[in-house]
């Protein structure tokens, strides 16, 4: 967070996918100044906006990709956001995109060892890893601030359970992803505190009661009146 104005106003820094709804976008924008993403010929199309391909956030740091155009990190100095640059570059294809594509939160690190970079391994040593075979791990999966999840991955669901950890599966058929047959409950929501941010409206998904109930006790904003929208999970810095 920043100060904004001569009022010293706290305001927020989201980072979201350039290419969301536009009713979502003016929406989000009332919430804090937006860092706004688009890539090209970095990777494919499908992702080549998604915030949580060419970044992972860390407590208080930012990791982002090394080939994360320059323009964004000349815009994170300015706003002032702790970042630090990973080591390996975002691929044209799975596995090379998945590097960045973990959840860390409170003392675990969640997502798949085999590909996560060293950068993001080096900066949460002391926290416990839980491996996923899903490499795509934040696109699938929603962090709570008292260790519940919400994922539409089984193989997530499992490696979570095993821990003891409370988790509600979803099935994502029905989140829309340009290009694929369904997108991933991750990337069509963000978190910051107790508000949870949803690229969509509940009332379009067939399991949106049961997300409603999981979510007692959280502020739920839709940002637009349409189906799950997966861009990629937005970011609060």
């Amino acid at each position: 967070m920043y100060f904004y104005g001569v009022a010293k106003i706290q305001f927020m820094v989201i980072l979201a996918n350039k290419n969301i709804p536009a009713q979502a976008l003016q929406q989000l924008s009332s919430y804090g100044e937006l860092i706004l993403l688009q890539t090209e010929k970095i990777t494919y199309p499908a992702i080549s906006g998604h915030p949580d391909i060419f970044n992972c956030p860390i407590d208080d740091i930012l990791v982002v990709a090394p080939n994360l155009p320059a323009a964004y990190h000349s815009k994170l100095r300015m706003l002032n956001i702790n970042f630090e640059v990973g080591y390996k570059p975002i691929g044209t294809k799975y596995p090379e995109t998945a590097i960045y594509n973990c959840v860390i939160i409170n003392d675990f690190l969640i997502g798949n060892t085999k590909f996560i970079d060293k950068k993001i391994l080096e900066l949460t040593s002391g926290k416990e890893i839980i491996h996923s075979n899903q490499g795509y791990t934040r696109c699938n999966l929603l962090p709570l601030e008292d260790n519940r999840f919400i994922t539409s991955d089984k193989g997530i669901e499992k490696a979570l359970v095993e821990k003891g950890l409370e988790v509600l599966y979803v099935n994502p058929e029905g989140i829309q992803l340009p290009g694929f047959e369904n997108g991933f409950i991750g990337g069509a929501a963000g978190i910051f505190k107790n508000q949870i941010f949803l690229i969509g409206n509940l009332d379009y998904f067939l399991e949106g009661e049961k997300i409603r109930h999981f979510l007692s006790g959280y502020e739920i904003i839709e940002l637009y009146d349409g189906p799950l929208f997966d861009a990629g999970s937005i970011l609060f810095l």
